[in-house]
């Protein structure tokens, strides 16, 4: 069963990593790599894989690899 997520990502702050959940549902990940060099999605997916509690191979990014809001499909 493949998922896609939405998810707000916060790069280069002091609360990560963590993840939370708004109140409609949305995720906002917050993680201390800067967003340079693909070291924040990198950051990501690793958050996510363990929030979901699957490996991080089966977390992929969809879109908005440079973009804040982004899309990752996650094979359970």
């Amino acid at each position: 069963m493949t998922e896609t997520v939405v998810v707000k990502v916060k790069p280069g702050s002091r609360k990560g990593p963590l993840v939370e959940t708004d109140d409609d549902g949305a995720l906002t990940v917050y993680v201390r790599e800067p967003a340079v060099d693909g070291e924040a999605n990198a950051a990501v997916i690793r958050v996510l894989a363990e929030h979901f509690g699957v490996p991080r191979c089966r977390i992929e990014l969809a879109s908005g690899a440079g973009a804040r809001v982004k899309r990752f499909r996650i094979e359970r």
